[in-house]
């Protein structure tokens, strides 16, 4: 396959466009073709089924383009699909989920031997938190730190509604999750969802200063380089990057919020 087939990126919606971005910023010579599957969404209140079915619907679709890898910028289909998707397609199906084990790692101090448990809220969908493969992933790190999972699907429709600027929303919201824990306790805050990168901002005015926000976006796509260059399929440099949109959701309205966000 050329190396200059473009990678096929996915998500429920419109918050895979945050790992378009960050396709854009580190690996600036390749093609992107992305598909939000707004129509359908949020994938994170329906059955892991019906996740997978729509996952391979698209995967098909990108397959039918030409690309080299896909790159499913969703939390929720990876944990429904991945596994599956990757037995029965021979390109490189590149998954996410949440970034726990960066924000457990923050209590390895390398001048001192032993961990600093770490207080940690991993925000996601329902379905990511409910799936198998985050519990075995909290399995991993719950002996030694405090794990908290918290189902946050409103931040999703949000997004997906165009609201995003509308910071009493949010922040109304925000509280609405958050104000039950102490977060003066918290050492790190967890996006477990792309959707969830938008808010960023938002997130650092609600927690306190010593508090981390992790995304898995920057580790997603040092994988998906690390991937195609092993293959020998990494575009060649010079080569002119472009993003292309995509929606299942054919309405002008979805079409000038993606060329927002992925502009924002």
């Amino acid at each position: 396959m050329s190396s200059s087939a473009p990678i096929g990126v996915f998500d429920s919606g419109l918050g895979g466009i945050s790992v378009v971005r960050q396709i854009v910023k580190d690996m600036p010579n390749e093609q992107v073709l992305y598909f939000g599957d707004s129509a359908h969404a949020p994938y994170g209140t329906k059955s892991p089924e019906q996740v997978r079915a729509l996952s391979f619907a698209i995967v098909e679709r990108f397959v039918r383009q030409g690309v080299k890898a896909v790159v499913i910028a969703c939390n929720t289909a990876t944990s429904a699909a991945v596994n599956e998707l990757r037995e029965h397609y021979d390109i490189p199906i590149i998954g996410m989920e949440p970034a726990l084990k960066v924000a457990c790692d923050r209590g390895d101090v390398p001048s001192d031997p032993h961990h600093i448990p770490q207080r940690v809220i991993v925000a996601a969908t329902p379905l990511t938190l409910r799936e198998r493969k985050f519990a075995k992933l909290m399995e991993r790190f719950d002996s030694d730190n405090e794990i908290y999972k918290e189902p946050c699907p409103d931040l999703v429709e949000i997004v997906e509604s165009g609201r995003l600027g509308d910071r009493d929303l949010v922040m109304r919201t925000l509280h609405g999750y958050f104000d039950q824990y102490d977060l003066n306790r918290i050492d790190s805050v967890v996006l477990g969802c792309t959707h969830f990168v938008f808010y960023r901002e938002y997130f650092r005015a609600l927690l306190p200063e010593r508090a981390a926000i992790i995304d898995g976006n920057e580790g997603t796509v040092r994988h998906l380089g690390v991937v195609l260059e092993s293959l020998g399929r990494l575009a060649p440099e010079g080569a002119h990057g472009s993003v292309a949109l995509a929606n299942s959701d054919p309405s002008e309205r979805i079409a000038a919020l993606s060329r927002d966000l992925l502009n924002r």
